[in-house]
């Protein structure tokens, strides 16, 4: 082998020390770069552990007190929504007196051209008092037996079936037909005014085709409000009731008025009206009877009293009264309302009045209260035989207010009239109820 020259030796391991000292060098500076990397990684973990671990205290406790008032907001809605109480309920009454069909009005009814009896035109001025009611009544003084018996006036009374169909037009809900001229035509014409009054879809108390029907409590809902009606008779002029059918009319007795309260209350009335005949004719004032039976009946829980038979007004009032607990009971008392429309031209019996009753149920205690009364001060109008439209219910309120605005539609003669017999009126009648 040929022999490596000392010089190249020389150069040769130098390199190789260069290239150790190279790689020592790369080694040092990669671990101290590791060394460095693993330190940082060390102290990004601790921090990110250490932020984690304050996070909660700064952020996440916060939303939790978010929540906690959330849910009671929640709840308290809820709980109003499920309490709210029932609103207060309303109604309106409009009652009126006695319908009474002397032979004169029918005859002024009848039209010959077709052969039947309209007595709508003497309603034209007043239908609009029917119209926004809750419910209508009236006294039916007339029966109507029918045709085959002949209609006949006064003293025993038959007047045209048609009379119930035109009622039915005015908007009349409910007749009393307990009265002294129920049985002007006996039991068959007592049982033909209440099938008249059904075939006109008209309801009827006071009087019956059998016992059930004396027993059972006429109901109506007015608006929410569960009322009774009630009604019942002094007497039939005389006329005596068939012995086997005592059950036919309901007369002023206590102890059946007593009993059919109980069962009204009983069926769950929540306001009970009884329609009474009673009084003295033509007298503008109550007597003592009628003081004391409207004390009986308010004592009972009955809170509308509505009058008939004196052909007269007499005065209205809330009667107040003390029931055997010592508790204060009060009611309304309508003693007469007169005449709803006749052909008596005595003093004071053409003076009338449509009454406007209106009534609350408390939606808080279901108590129910008369509220307010009104009425609208009416004359009964008589034309001479043979005229056109006869007889008039003129709503004298009306008449005042048109003249006094100019318009030309009634005459001075007329607005002197209105004034004097509204007059009359709310002097016998006494100040609304408001």
């Amino acid at each position: 082998m040929k022999k490596i020259p000392k010089t190249m030796v020389v150069m040769l391991l130098t390199i190789s020390t260069l290239l150790s000292m190279t790689s020592c060098a790369t080694n040092r500076v990669t671990e101290t770069e590791t060394k460095t990397s693993t330190e940082v990684a060390t102290q990004v973990k601790q921090q990110e552990k250490t932020i984690s671990k304050e996070e909660p205290k700064v952020e996440k406790e916060p939303m939790v007190e978010k929540k906690v008032e959330t849910q009671p907001t929640q709840k308290l809605e809820t709980e109003t929504d499920t309490t709210v109480v029932p609103k207060d309920s309303f109604a309106t009454i409009v009652s009126f007196g006695d319908a009474l069909c002397h032979k004169p009005v029918d005859n002024a009814a009848y039209d010959k051209e077709t052969g039947i009896y309209d007595f709508s035109p003497m309603f034209k001025y007043v239908e609009k008092y029917f119209q926004n009611s809750t419910i209508n009544i009236g006294n039916c003084e007339s029966p109507m037996a029918g045709a085959e018996k002949g209609y006949s006036g006064y003293p025993t009374f038959n007047a045209p079936e048609h009379l119930a169909v035109d009622l039915k037009e005015l908007g009349v809900d409910i007749m009393t037909t307990a009265n002294n001229h129920s049985l002007d035509k006996g039991y068959s014409g007592l049982s033909s005014t209440l099938d008249f009054l059904d075939d006109a879809e008209i309801a009827h108390v006071g009087t019956a085709r059998t016992e059930e029907e004396q027993n059972t409590i006429l109901f109506m809902d007015l608006n929410g409000i569960r009322t009774a009606f009630l009604a019942y008779t002094y007497g039939t002029n005389g006329i005596p009731v068939p012995k086997d059918k005592e059950f036919c009319v309901n007369l002023i007795d206590e102890d059946l008025i007593l009993k059919q309260i109980n069962q009204a209350k009983e069926e769950g009335a929540e306001l009970i009206v009884a329609s009474m005949h009673w009084g003295v004719e033509y007298q503008t004032t109550e007597n003592a009877e009628q003081d004391k039976l409207a004390e009986f009946l308010i004592k009972n829980d009955v809170q509308i009293i509505l009058g008939s038979h004196p052909h007269v007004l007499q005065p209205m009032k809330m009667l107040k009264v003390e029931a055997d607990e010592g508790e204060e009971k009060e009611g309304l008392v309508i003693f007469s309302q007169g005449n709803f429309f006749s052909n008596q031209t005595k003093e004071n019996t053409q003076n009338t009045a449509i009454f406007n009753i209106e009534v609350k149920k408390s939606g808080e205690t279901g108590e129910v209260t008369v509220e307010k009364v009104t009425y609208a001060p009416i004359y009964v109008n008589r034309k001479e035989p043979g005229t056109k439209d006869r007889y008039e219910l003129l709503d004298l309120d009306e008449i005042i207010r048109s003249y006094e605005a100019g318009e030309e539609i009634w005459s001075e003669s007329m607005y002197q009239l209105a004034l004097k017999e509204r007059e009359r009126c709310i002097n016998i009648i006494g100040p609304e109820i408001k």
